[in-house]
């Protein structure tokens, strides 16, 4: 159910994808639409009443020259006449043909008295629009889309300007030139038309664009949710293609990153449990074995005590283990906290030399250095560091060489000690030498000579020396001496960090 629902889930982000992609596109051109039209509307109104009022003031004038006007005194001057009308209309009958408008003149009380008109219907002495007469000769001009005052079945663009005479001082009467809304909407099918085929392939190409990219925008999050599904099975080794440098490509940088990381830690967790299940085993074999013979007789009395002593040691052994895997598994969790106090570093040197004294006799080791070093006041956890210098001190011991030599020192600076610490003996291969702290790692493949180490010892001195603030290096020269050195800052640098570090995690 849950690969079920997973692979609905991408297939959904496919689509959601493209339905949000293709609804952008097609509202944008909706809108683009929109404003096409209005647009185009606007440019040919703007243009039209351009043309229709330079028609109307032309005819205006043209009455005016070519008129004989006799406006009656009597009803106000309301009733206005024209001297060789025919004359007129014939000749703007030939300027509307050619125009494709309606002139209609009309006087100051909105009665027509001269029409020339191709629209059936429209003829002297009837009322025209009296509000829209009344509006033109107070505006001095006038211009709009409408039947004027129903005169017409359909819309069409009306413009109309006053007839002045008397020099200007008088209005006789009203011109309006009207024309039809054809050409606009015959020009607005065709932009629109055109528009919505171009449209429609615009859509096309988006959708096929927009779906190769949203493909290819899916594919490598499909490829990591298969490779995440193979990390839950146990099989690390699978990576995604890193070809993209988007963001989508840092991803997979990122991905690939964590599978390597997940991958070591598997390998070191394989590792672990390979080591520990050996170094548990060995001992346990050996334990089982000289018990068993002792128990069947197999083992004589007088031979028990030497046997018993081995099982005593692997018993020891056992037991250091266990102790190391304890302070690794604290460490790892961060539950191993530091016991800080002032002590000597050198009388904890010297009690450690001591406890190897068996050995360093057994094997004619030579101790350089130790006379010349003077007490050194360290702040850290004394039972960590002991075991940081006991362990240091056990493999110079291990590896020295018969007659070879353990040289020591202890150098103080402004702000730290180090310790330094140097056997001679066959040393490490310079290829080894930064996988000596790595855990379990054991430069002596056959253990033939560090039967009894773990390899956990330097992993956990490093630690240790992380966890006051220092760290350690190794440095060898192979067949002639090998030496390790730490530092650990004093007191006053290692609590300024110490407080830093608080200030910096909000402590």
């Amino acid at each position: 159910m849950r690969l079920k629902s997973s692979f609905y889930a991408r297939k959904s982000l496919f689509r959601k994808y493209m339905n949000v992609s293709v609804l952008i596109v097609f509202f944008s051109f909706l809108v683009l639409g929109i404003i096409l039209t209005v647009t185009i509307t606007n440019y040919w109104s703007n243009e039209k009443k351009v043309t229709l009022d330079n028609r109307a003031r032309h005819v205006a004038n043209y009455i005016l020259k070519n008129a004989a006007i006799n406006p009656s005194i009597s009803n106000g001057g309301d009733t206005v006449s024209i001297n060789h009308a025919e004359d007129i209309m014939s000749s703007l009958q030939l300027y509307v043909d050619d125009a494709e408008v309606d002139i209609i003149v009309t006087n100051s009380s909105a009665k027509s008295i001269l029409v020339v008109s191709t629209t059936p219907g429209i003829y002297t002495n009837m009322i025209v629009a009296p509000d829209v007469v009344q509006q033109t000769m107070k505006d001095s001009g006038y211009f709009s889309r409408g039947t004027l005052g129903g005169l017409y079945s359909e819309d069409r663009y009306i413009s109309a300007c006053p007839i002045y005479y008397n020099s200007g001082k008088s209005i006789m009467g009203v011109v309006f030139v009207t024309s039809s809304l054809k050409d606009i909407n015959n020009f607005t099918d065709m932009v629109l038309k055109i528009f919505i085929l171009s449209a429609i392939a615009a859509l096309a190409v988006s959708f096929l664009a927009i779906s190769l990219f949203s493909y290819n925008l899916v594919k490598p999050l499909k490829q990591m949710a298969q490779a995440a599904k193979q990390f839950g099975m146990g099989n690390f080794s699978i990576r995604v293609s890193e070809s993209s440098n988007d963001e989508i490509g840092e991803l997979a940088v990122a991905f690939n990153n964590m599978a390597d990381s997940l991958s070591s830690s598997e390998n070191i967790r394989t590792n672990f449990i390979a080591n520990v299940s050996h170094e548990l085993k060995t001992p346990m074999t050996t334990i089982a074995g000289f018990i068993d013979g002792i128990l069947d007789g197999t083992i004589p009395p007088e031979k028990q005590s030497y046997y018993l002593d081995i099982v005593s040691g692997e018993v020891k052994r056992l037991s250091r283990l266990v102790k190391s895997m304890l302070d690794l598994s604290r460490i790892d969790s961060g539950k191993l906290k530091l016991n800080m106090q002032e002590f000597d570093l050198l009388s904890t040197l010297v009690t450690i030399i001591i406890t190897f004294e068996q050995e360093i006799d057994k094997k004619n080791i030579e101790i350089r250095g130790l006379d010349l070093i003077t007490p050194k006041i360290v702040y850290g956890d004394k039972d960590l560091l002991h075991q940081v210098i006991y362990n240091l001190v056990e493999n110079a011991v291990k590896f020295t060489n018969e007659n070879g030599y353990i040289e020591l020192n202890i150098t103080e600076s402004l702000e730290r000690f180090d310790f330094i610490i140097r056997n001679s003996g066959q040393g490490i291969k310079s290829n080894e030498i930064e996988m000596v702290f790595d855990r379990f790692y054991k430069t002596d493949k056959s253990r033939s000579k560090d039967k009894k180490g773990l390899g956990l010892g330097l992993y956990l001195v490093r630690s240790i020396i992380r966890m006051h603030g220092g760290d350690i290096k190794a440095s060898s020269a192979y067949g002639e001496y090998c030496e390790f050195d730490f530092y650990i800052p004093k007191k006053q640098l290692m609590k300024r960090q110490e407080k830093e570090k608080k200030s910096l995690f909000g402590g």
